[in-house]
This record gives structure tokens, sequence and C-alpha cells, in this order.
């Protein structure tokens, strides 16, 4: 593979680092995804006492396992990526971290993928693309615009892989967009997903909302949980509140 543009970067979180490349970095949104799935935000989360089957959709470079092997030490996750840069870089960040025991990487798209943990995952998570296909203009940095965007699987591709996936009664968590909220009710149905729990993310409180974590589950009844707003920064914009220091484990 070609790794002239690659840094190690530290997650900050257990010790783990994260192999990153082609312009395009993790950001809040993948944190807040395991914290949200791990409890940390006050969403029901994915049990912890005992050795829970996770997958992850997209996993891209394999920070969103990383952190909830951290957070959830008994986990067993697997993660499924159709870009094979990015799944090796997946693969030799799990050796750096020593997970090797603990995490296992899949090259697939979420269009076709689900036979690896048909019915038998306690848990999905994913950060998929937000952009509908055929929004934006293609870019030069090819990896930065499919990360972003809905190139060969929509959201309803991913919320069927999650449906095909999951055990009864499992838990479904996501990152997108409040934007897309019609199309993802929508595809988490269609998927037998039942959405109970809403979160809405702003950027400082008093502005609107430019992420939402949601929390389904398979073949649940409908009633919908609005969980308190996360503001990622203070006020003025400078520093992260709180909650966000609590997540990424700073003082």
């Amino acid at each position: 593979m070609d790794n002239r543009e690659e840094r190690i970067d530290e997650i900050g979180m257990g010790g783990f680092k994260v192999i990153q490349g082609d312009g395009f970095s993790y950001g809040v949104d993948a944190v807040l995804l395991a914290a949200f799935a791990s409890g940390e935000t006050g969403a029901k989360p994915i049990r912890s006492r005992s050795p829970a089957r996770i997958a992850d959709l997209g996993t891209g470079n394999g920070v969103v396992p990383f952190i909830l092997a951290h957070k959830l030490p008994l986990a067993q996750i697997i993660g499924i990526e159709k870009n094979r840069v990015s799944l090796d870089r997946a693969i030799r960040g799990r050796e750096i971290n020593n997970l090797n025991d603990r995490i296992s990487f899949v090259l697939s798209d979420v269009a076709v993928a689900g036979p690896e943990l048909c019915r038998k995952a306690d848990a999905v998570v994913s950060n998929p693309p937000y952009f509908r296909r055929g929004a934006g203009i293609p870019n030069d940095d090819n990896a930065k615009f499919i990360a972003r965007h809905e190139t060969t699987a929509d959201i309803f591709d991913f919320a069927g892989c999650a449906g095909r996936m999951l055990k009864s009664g499992g838990d479904f968590y996501l990152i997108h967009r409040p934007s897309r909220l019609p199309d993802i009710s929508e595809a988490l149905r269609a998927a037998a997903l039942e959405p109970k729990e809403l979160q809405l993310v702003v950027p400082s409180s008093g502005e609107p909302a430019n992420l939402v974590l949601i929390h389904a589950v398979k073949g649940a009844k409908p009633e919908l949980r609005m969980l308190p707003e996360i503001a990622v920064y203070s006020a003025d914009g400078k520093v992260y509140t709180d909650i966000i220091k609590r997540i990424y484990e700073r003082k």
C-alpha cells in the first residue's frame, strides 16, 4: 500500500493510535458515536458485563472499533469497509494497538454485507456518508468525497445491513445529519429497526443542530425518547464543553 501521506495519531483514549491519510481525518462524530453506544451521553448502552458482538459499518481506518474496544473491554468487534486503502490502515492500526484478538476487519460493501454476522450481532454502529447520491461535485480527494457522500451504498443499505446482522432486540447506533431524518426513519423501519432514542448535537448552545445520534432496536415497538442535546463547544466556540472533555477522557 502507498503510505507516503500517512501519519499515526493518538486517539487519546486507552493509549490507542490510528493511522490516517489522504487528507481526511476522523472527527468528533466518530468519537460521539462510540460514546453514544457506550452509554456515556445518556442512551441505553451496549451491554458491557458480558462479551457483546458488535459490527461497525463503514469502519474506515478503524477508529470507532478502537474506541469501543477501550470503552467496552469485553466486546468482540468486526469492522466492514469497502475501501482497500482504509481497510489496510485499519488492519495495521489493530496490530499497533495489540487488538488482534478482539477486532476483525472484512473487505465488503454494506449493500451486500451481512452473512458474517447474520442475526448474530448484539449491536451495530455506523457513521455513514451524510450526503445523498448526486449531491455535491466530486473533488480531487476521492477518499474524502467517498467518506462523505453516498456512492455505492445509501442509508437504506446501511440500515438493511444492520437489520440482517442484528439479533431480535439488537441495538443499532448511528450518527447522521438532522436534515436526513425523514430518510433515516424510513430506512430504519424498512429494516425492522425502530427508533427508540434520539439526541441532537449542536456546535454551541443555542445554535442549530448539525448532527443527530439515533438508537434503534430490531423488532421493538414504536416509542421515541428524546435525550438532552449535546453542545460540542463552549459559548465562545473555543474550548470543548465538559461532556466532550469527559468523552475524550480529558481533565
